[in-house]
């Protein structure tokens, strides 16, 4: 190349030097954010894919925090209902302890009256004041709405859970086979020709020894069967000159039987003779049976009702229709990860069921106290210790299976997209690191021959001289 004015040399020296200085102000950036993407020129593609991760984590940790807020409401549900327990727990106690009027005085009894009259008004103010943000939890407030089209037939209808997209649904209700209680014949000889005699009666809660006198009637030996009920579950009833035994519930769990220890041979051996299920379907599909106590899972729903004696009969029941309500969570980032339970009333005229009274009636002045029936005060008080326990487990579930298991879920996948992210965005400290270095030393070169180049314009002059 020849000497001249125009020093090409410098110009192809500007030129790298400004490609150098713009790409150490790109890897100073870098270091600086900590992202290798900073701006759509850096990587359309990874910018789009970064920007399209960032939705979904923003997705998923609003789904975190609707399932840490729907876990929080329900721990609060489920202590309440410990609470609940505990007084029901006692209250069950009480009415044991008052069933065996022998050994306690009038004030005694009038004392453990109190007692229950306190713990179900205890329960009550429970109910009344548990809440969540705002929110009543066990008043019915967030029960999901559910009605039996014949109540002659069906009641106590509870729902558990529901699909979310289906506010609106009705079960139909059929009765394949009614359920019978257990039932057995004791002695068939009229109370003038019995004897003394001892005898045992066994249930299914237990075992008790009944003892007759010579001048018994039919009736007393009947009411000291059924006085021993809570000890053995089984009631007595008389027809013309025979003496029943029968279970108190439905069902195939329920059994009377009768072993004579001494005295008069006409008070039979009864051997061990059960109860049956109700057979009951739910839109077609075979229901759970308990005696009466009928539970389902149809669709989605989950809820259990009972059949009257009215409507323990073969042949329909009726529909079971629902009508929204409940507490909707949504424990994913779709749409369709919603899910609804029910948390249902649990006043104490809500507890225990048609059958054997409600838990209000068990207070002074009601139909089952214990001055009117310790035996029926004490079997209300366990139905209703189990509906706590049924609405406690269900709550429990619910909490384990849907809320924690997809928080967990929610986890791994925000662990999954933070790294996916982190691949695309973020840049490698050790690598710009040394790419700075090595900037820095082409810089410094670029700089040392810009002036090397420049001095080839000044020779010019020199020649001039």
């Amino acid at each position: 190349m020849g000497l001249t004015v125009t020093n090409s040399n410098t110009l192809s020296l500007l030129n790298i030097l400004n490609k150098t200085s713009s790409a150490q102000s790109d890897t100073l950036a870098k270091l600086s954010t900590g992202y290798r993407v900073n701006k759509g020129s850096d990587d359309p593609a990874g910018l789009i894919a970064i920007q399209s991760l960032n939705s979904e984590l923003v997705s998923v940790d609003a789904a975190l925090s609707n399932s840490a807020r729907a876990k929080s409401m329900l721990d609060v549900a489920d202590g309440s209902l410990k609470e609940i327990s505990s007084l029901l727990t006692q209250v069950q106690t009480l009415a044991a302890a008052s069933v065996s009027s022998g050994g306690l005085s009038g004030a005694e009894l009038a004392a453990n009256q109190a007692q229950i009259d306190n713990a179900i008004t205890a329960i009550d103010r429970i109910v009344r004041t548990s809440s969540f943000n705002g929110k009543n939890l066990l008043d019915g407030a967030q029960s999901i709405r559910a009605t039996a089209s014949d109540p002659t037939k069906v009641s106590d209808v509870r729902v558990y859970s529901r699909p979310s997209q289906d506010s609106t649904q009705s079960f139909a209700v059929n009765v394949t086979t009614a359920g019978t209680v257990a039932s057995a014949t004791l002695t068939t000889v009229s109370a003038a020709s019995l004897g003394d005699a001892q005898f045992t009666v066994t249930g299914s809660l237990g075992t008790a020894t009944i003892t007759v006198a010579d001048a018994d009637t039919f009736a007393e030996i009947r009411d000291k069967i059924i006085a021993a009920a809570s000890e053995t579950g089984v009631s007595a009833s008389i027809s013309g000159s025979e003496l029943h035994l029968q279970s108190r519930d439905y069902g195939s769990s329920k059994f009377v039987s009768a072993s004579l220890i001494s005295g008069d041979t006409d008070f039979a051996n009864v051997s061990r003779t059960n109860g049956t299920n109700a057979v009951v379907t739910v839109n077609g599909q075979q229901a759970f049976v308990d005696g009466l106590k009928v539970s389902y899972n149809s669709n989605g729903t989950s809820g259990d009702f009972t059949l009257t004696t009215t409507g323990n009969v073969a042949g329909s029941a009726g529909n079971v229709n629902i009508d929204g309500g409940g507490a909707t969570f949504q424990l994913g980032t779709s749409s369709n990860t919603r899910s609804t339970v029910g948390l249902n009333s649990l006043y104490s005229h809500d507890l225990g069921d048609s059958i054997s009274g409600y838990l209000n009636t068990i207070k002074s002045g009601g139909a089952n106290d214990l001055s009117t029936d310790a035996n029926k005060a004490l079997e209300i008080a366990k139905k209703a210790i189990s509906q706590v326990a049924t609405a406690q487990g269900r709550i429990g579930g619910f909490t384990k299976f849907q809320v924690e298991s997809s928080v967990n879920s929610l986890n791994a996948t925000k662990e999954g997209l933070t790294a996916a992210r982190s691949t695309v965005r973020d840049i490698d400290f050790a690598v710009e690191t040394a790419e700075l270095s090595r900037q820095n030393v082409l810089l410094q070169s670029a700089l040392s021959l810009l002036g090397v180049a420049n001095q080839q314009s000044g020779q010019i002059l020199s020649l001039l001289r």
